[in-house]
C-alpha cells in the first residue's frame, strides 16, 4: 500500500492521538515508526504533490462539463500555540473570529465524481500593530483572492477540463469575475453580498444609476439580467431565500455570466 494512502487511512480511523508509533503498531511493524517519520519530514505534501497524486483519476473521469468548486474552511486549533499558520481567522460559519488553520481548496466535479486538485494554506506572515486597538495582528502578504485566482489558473495550466467556477460571496469581487470571463473565457456562478450595487438596464449602467441589490424588490427564484458596477458585461442574478438552522431567514444572491442560465441551473 502507498505510504500516503496508509497514513491518511490511519488518520481517518484513529479516534485518539495519531502517532508514527501507533501507525507502525497497527500494521504489525510492516512499516517502522522511523519510516513514517521520515516520510512526513521529507515529503513536500503541497498542492503540486496533490495534483500528481490525483491526476490519473481525474483524466479517467474528466469531461468538458466539469465544474471547479473553490471554498475555504477553518480547522479549529484553539489550544495550539499561535504562529503564521495557526492563527486568528474570521469564520463565516460561526460569525466570529476563531483560532485555527485556514485552508483554501479547489475541487473538480464531474457528475457524482469529485476530487480536490489544489489547495493553499493561508499564511499570515506579516505581523503589525492595529492602530485603533494597539494590539498585535497578523495578515497575509498574499490575499485570499490572489490565491483563489492562482488555483484556477493552475487548473487551466494543468489542462483540467471544466465549464464553470463556483464560489461563495467571499470571492465575488469584480476582479475575480472579470478574470474568469474575459481572460479564461469560462463561466461562473458566484455569490455576491447584499450591498453590491447594480443597474437593471444597460442605459442605467452607462448613466451611473446603480442600486444596492438588497434595496431591490426582486422576485425569488427568478433569474434577472443585471449590470454589476465595475463589470463590462451583464450577468444573471438570482435571489434565494432560505431558513437557517436557528430558524432565522437568510437571503442568498447568486450571479452568473452564463446568460442562458435559468433559475434552476443557477440554484438546482
Amino acid at each position: 500500500m502507498d505510504m500516503l494512502d496508509l497514513y491518511t487511512d490511519y488518520l481517518i480511523c484513529q479516534n485518539h492521538h495519531a502517532t508514527a508509533t501507533g501507525l507502525s503498531d497497527m500494521v504489525d511493524g510492516e512499516f517502522s515508526h522511523d519510516k513514517v517519520s521520515r516520510f512526513l519530514r521529507f515529503q513536500n505534501l503541497d498542492s503540486k504533490f496533490l495534483w500528481h497524486y490525483v491526476k490519473s483519476s481525474i483524466r479517467e473521469k474528466e469531461s468538458a462539463q466539469g465544474v471547479l468548486l473553490l471554498d475555504d474552511t477553518i480547522e479549529d486549533k484553539p489550544y495550539t500555540d499561535e504562529n503564521e499558520i495557526n492563527c486568528w481567522h474570521y469564520s463565516h460559519a460561526k460569525g466570529r473570529v476563531v483560532k485555527g488553520i485556514n485552508l483554501l481548496t479547489c475541487m473538480v466535479r464531474y457528475d457524482d465524481f469529485c476530487l480536490p486538485i489544489g489547495f493553499e494554506i493561508i499564511n499570515k506572515d506579516i505581523v503589525y500593530c492595529d492602530v485603533k486597538t494597539k494590539k498585535q495582528r497578523r495578515k497575509s502578504s498574499v490575499t485570499k483572492n490572489e490565491l483563489f485566482l492562482g488555483l484556477i489558473n493552475q487548473a487551466v495550466k494543468n489542462k483540467v477540463l471544466f465549464e464553470f467556477v463556483l464560489a461563495d460571496n467571499w470571492f465575488g469581487s469584480k476582479a475575480n469575475m472579470a478574470h474568469i470571463h474575459n481572460d479564461l473565457h469560462k463561466s461562473f456562478i458566484i455569490g455576491i453580498k447584499s450591498n453590491r450595487t447594480l443597474a437593471l438596464t444597460e442605459n442605467d449602467a452607462k448613466s451611473g444609476r446603480f442600486t444596492k441589490v438588497r434595496d431591490l424588490e426582486l422576485e425569488e427564484d427568478v433569474a434577472h439580467t443585471v449590470y454589476l458596477k465595475g463589470l463590462d458585461f451583464p450577468v444573471r442574478l438570482l435571489k434565494k431565500v432560505f431558513k437557517n438552522e436557528n430558524g432565522s431567514t437568510g437571503v442568498l444572491y447568486l450571479v452568473s455570466n452564463d446568460m442562458t442560465s435559468s433559475a434552476e441551473r443557477l440554484y438546482p
